[in-house]
């Protein structure tokens, strides 16, 4: 389309002249324009004169072209918009206030030019021409085809479309001559190609802006997008998208149409409309595209739509009329007030317009009849006899009630009589005779900032653009059942960032929905989800992906999950991230309790068979069992039980080093007196051979001792462990994701093993002694009670060592309660029970085996008397 116009630009200024400027001057002719001239549709003379373009009708008929002669004469044809003509007349009337006005232009008389570019662009280019040559059809001033005065119009006010306008901008920039249009493809913000380009209505970069934030405010993301094939659409639409896209907002479709394209075209895309999932559609659209649209829609039933419009139809006064338009949302120029235009507009009589054709065509159609007589040559039947009243009219030109567009051109019309009164007006006066050049006009309208006569501020930023104000309408239904145009909210770009929107009233969705309409192409994922994007489809389609173990999205439509910190964790929703809890062996757990009454009563029994045999000391099976190593014994089991008693409850810096200390010296004095029992019971009974005298070295003192140091020795480890290395309470996060195990932690292992490690070993030697001492006589069983309860012993922590490694949190500990208790109880009831059994019970028994004690005993002295007489004789022989 650029191409085009640039090329029609090109060819039509070789049509502006017969000769060459160098012809004209050596032959000194005439300068003749190639074409008639083009007749403007409205006019007034003045002393300088402003230029209108408008698209009055829809269409334009050419003929063919043979191109064997002159093109064939611009024709405009189809039905009259009555809104632009109310532009065009809007205009006349600016002109006529100033002129009216003493503190603008004094003195001066502005006239007008106004012309129906028939909503095309070689029309466009042809009434370009026309303001830069003039009505004349043959010019030779000073022999020279070069006119020293201005330009027949210094300024244009035009046109209605923006592709007429980018044409109409290429042809007049070149010549200086300004151009103040209404129109608002972001293209003509260019200096570079449109230097000479102004205008009163915002850049539709803006627009684009706001209906991308509109878009997003509502939560749609998933959209349809229809435009205009024009410039207007093009560049329009494709700012939208690109502002679309920095919103996330996802497009379905992009479809392009032009009224005169075929209608094969147009139901296309009608089915894409209807058969699309997006609820929500943005049409940037001329409206008489627009119409044709929607007329075609209304042929077939049509789901529920969200109507998204651009300013060139939304507040058109023709879609008032359809009832799919209920709800439509768009953005449109601040409505305003022009006092006095109403009743300019109105007061226009039968004579008057019979003077204008265009007026002619306007009075005919709007009252279906004819005038001058001229039925003949008119469609309508009746001759008008004066009896039409335009007040009683209903029709876009009489409505002023939503004047948008008109104030723009109120502003446009303006804006160039403060540019002409810079030029030709001091303080004092304005001198009519000033001949200008357009270019200062140009200069002026950079520099323009005033208020209109109903209080708008027109002034241009270095793009010739205005600020950006727009108000947000609502389609909506009145009391008698007929649309209406309603502004519910603003889009203003004064405003700071991030405020520029707001919606100020209740928005009426289309069918009366009280609910904003919903257009998603997935629904959005809750927290506790995240998103993942089906593939071959835009972004806006996606699966909602539960969040992984350890992870959690606490926002809706999360791209991604997040892991918790190590001592948190998700909530069941996953949707926020919670201390994880602490667990431990406490006072109060089942598991805690039942182990500390078992605690408990092992201690008692300890203390119990204590008190049994310190009040049967005297016996002779207390006195048999060696008492001082068994009340020893009795003292240490207790200790064994009692110490389990440390690893409950929360740990801490010293419970930590307490419970494996006191565990290891406890257990080792325990086996200590066990094997300290099992050396006397053994050495009793196997002292037999001559020279024997082991009873000697292993008395009561040595029996002390040898408890005293392997005790010691197991002390020294424990000192060794907790200075390098000590037991300290740590958080356990591996065990359990959800929660956090609170445990001791060894500190060093080699100490935890070492401190095992030795009582193992104690543990095996008196078991191996205790079964070298099992065939002792049958009424004392002492040693094998001993190597039942070192059976005990070791099967009991040999199976706690797999136990341990394995059992996680809790269980750890109570796996190691459970190995210290049962082997307390083992040594203690294998040892002790059958000893109160016959104290208690069978005090008989107590007589047998005291004589196989005393036997054994006596044995042991009766050999030690015989080896020392032996050794006596052999040393007199020796001497002798």
């Amino acid at each position: 389309m650029q191409i085009t116009s640039s090329l029609v630009s090109f060819v039509s200024v070789l049509w502006v002249t017969v000769f060459s400027p160098a012809e004209c001057k050596a032959k000194q002719v005439s300068c003749r324009l190639w074409a008639e001239p083009q007749m403007p549709e409205l006019s007034m003379n003045g002393d300088f004169i402003i230029g209108g373009i408008f698209a009055i009708h829809y269409y334009t008929n050419s003929g063919e072209n043979t191109y064997t002669r002159l093109p064939p004469w611009l024709q405009c044809s189809g039905s009259m918009d009555f809104r632009q003509l109310r532009f065009a007349r809007a205009m006349e009337f600016t002109i006529h206030e100033i002129n009216n006005r003493t503190d603008l232009l004094p003195g001066i008389t502005l006239g007008y030019q106004i012309y129906d570019s028939c909503s095309d662009v070689q029309m466009a280019i042809k009434i370009a021409l026309q303001c830069e040559n003039g009505l004349d059809p043959v010019f030779n001033d000073t022999g020279s085809c070069s006119k020293l005065a201005a330009a027949t119009v210094p300024a244009v006010v035009g046109d209605s479309t923006s592709s007429a306008s980018i044409s109409m901008a290429r042809m007049l920039s070149p010549f200086g001559i300004p151009q103040v249009s209404y129109k608002t493809c972001a293209c003509l913000s260019d200096k570079r190609q449109f230097p000479t380009f102004f205008r009163t209505e915002p850049s539709d970069q803006y627009q684009a802006a706001a209906l991308a934030r509109m878009v997003k405010y509502f939560g749609w993301t998933w959209i349809g997008a229809v435009r205009s094939d024009t410039d207007y659409g093009n560049y329009g639409m494709a700012a939208f998208l690109k502002a679309a896209q920095e919103e996330g907002i996802c497009v379905e479709y992009s479809e392009a149409y032009y009224r005169t394209q075929p209608r094969s075209k147009l139901e296309r895309l009608a089915n894409v409309i209807r058969r699309s999932t997006s609820r929500v559609i943005v049409a940037f659209l001329h409206a008489p595209d627009m119409k044709c649209i929607f007329e075609e829609l209304a042929r077939q039933p049509l789901p529920p739509i969200q109507w998204i419009g651009s300013q060139s139809w939304i507040i058109h006064p023709d879609f008032l009329r359809f009832n799919m338009c209920a709800g439509a949302l768009g953005f449109g120029e601040p409505r305003s007030v022009i006092p006095g235009l109403r009743e300019f507009l109105l007061d226009l009589s039968e004579k008057q317009a019979s003077e204008s054709p265009l007026l002619t065509e306007f009075w005919e159609s709007s009252f279906s009849c004819s005038l001058k007589g001229r039925i003949g040559s008119s469609e309508f039947l009746r001759e008008c006899d004066g009896s039409g009243d335009i007040r009683a009219l209903q029709n876009p030109y009489t409505d002023t009630s939503q004047l948008r567009t008109t104030n723009l051109v109120y502003k446009a019309t303006y804006a160039i009589a403060h540019a002409i009164h810079g030029m030709i007006c001091n303080k004092r006066q304005c001198d009519k005779t000033n001949k200008f050049a357009s270019w200062q006009i140009h200069n002026q309208l950079k520099r323009v900032n005033f208020t209109t006569k109903n209080g708008y501020q027109v002034n241009f930023d270095a793009n010739g653009d205005p600020e950006a104000l727009y108000e947000l309408i609502n389609l909506q239904f009145k009391k008698d059942g007929t649309l209406d145009f309603v502004t519910v909210g603003y889009y203003d770009t004064s405003k700071p960032k991030g405020q520029e929107f707001k919606v100020t009233s209740t928005v009426s969705w289309f069918g009366g929905q009280t609910e904003v309409p919903v257009s998603v192409c997935s629904e959005s994922c809750p927290p506790g989800t995240r998103k993942a994007v089906q593939k071959g489809r835009p972004l806006c389609c996606f699966d909602c992906i539960p969040c992984a173990e350890g992870e959690i999205s606490n926002n809706t439509d999360s791209l991604d999950c997040i892991h918790c910190p190590p001592d948190f964790w998700p909530n069941t929703k996953q949707d926020s991230c919670l201390p994880k809890p602490v667990e431990f062996l406490s006072w109060d757990d089942t598991l805690a309790i039942v182990l500390t009454v078992f605690s408990i009563i092992g201690a008692f029994m300890a203390v119990c068979v204590t008190a049994v045999f310190y009040q049967h000391r005297t016996s002779p099976i207390v006195r048999a069992n060696n008492s001082e190593l068994s009340f020893l014994l009795l003292f240490s089991l207790t200790l064994c039980f009692l110490c389990s008693l440390t690893f409950i409850g929360q740990p801490s810096e010293w419970s930590c080093m307490l419970r494996h200390t006191a565990f290891g010296i406890t257990f080792v004095l325990c086996i200590s007196c066990v094997l300290g029992k099992t050396i006397v019971v053994l050495m009793a009974f196997r002292a037999t051979l001559p020279g024997s005298n082991v009873m000697k070295w292993f008395g009561p003192v040595q029996q002390r001792l040898s408890v005293l140091a392997f005790t010691l020795i197991q002390v020294l480890i424990c000192v060794l462990w907790v200075k390098i290395s000590p037991p300290f309470p740590f958080q356990n996060l591996r065990h359990y994701k959800e929660k956090i195990i609170l445990e001791c932690g060894l500190g060093s292992t080699v100490g935890f093993w070492a401190v095992l490690g030795y009582i193992g070993f104690l543990a095996l030697l008196c078991f191996i002694f205790a079964f070298l001492a099992r065939k002792l006589p049958d009424n004392f069983n002492e040693a094998k009670f001993i190597t039942f309860s070192m059976l005990i012993f070791c099967a009991v922590w040999i199976t706690f060592i797999p136990a341990y490694v394995s059992s996680p949190g809790k269980f750890t500990v109570a796996v190691e309660i459970f190995a210290i208790l049962a082997s307390s109880f083992g040594l203690i009831i294998c040892i002790f029970a059958p000893k109160c059994f016959i104290i208690v019970f069978r005090p008989e028994s107590k007589i047998i085996e005291q004589i196989v004690w005393e036997h054994a005993i006596k044995k042991s002295n009766n050999l030690e008397k015989r080896d020392a007489s032996y050794n006596n004789n052999t040393s007199s022989d020796i001497n002798k």
